[in-house]
């Protein structure tokens, strides 16, 4: 994972490894690539499948928004 990250600079951000698909299950993720996005209050909001960056940006700004 750690040359993947580094090899496409994506290193802003956490990335998991989640070999037995026991967090996609708890985050109700189904594909990849997936983004789980989880607020101050814990709500949790996903998005399953690419994000271009406008969109990212208009997820956080959402999120920081609420």
């Amino acid at each position: 994972m750690a040359v993947f990250v580094d090899d496409y600079g994506v290193a802003g951000f956490e990335h998991v490894a989640d070999l037995h698909g026991e967090i996609w299950s708890v985050f109700g993720v189904t594909a990849q690539p997936s983004y789980v996005f989880i607020d101050d209050n814990g709500e949790v909001r996903r998005h399953i499948g690419g994000m271009q960056p406008e969109d990212l940006a208009a997820e956080l700004d959402f999120m920081l928004s609420n």
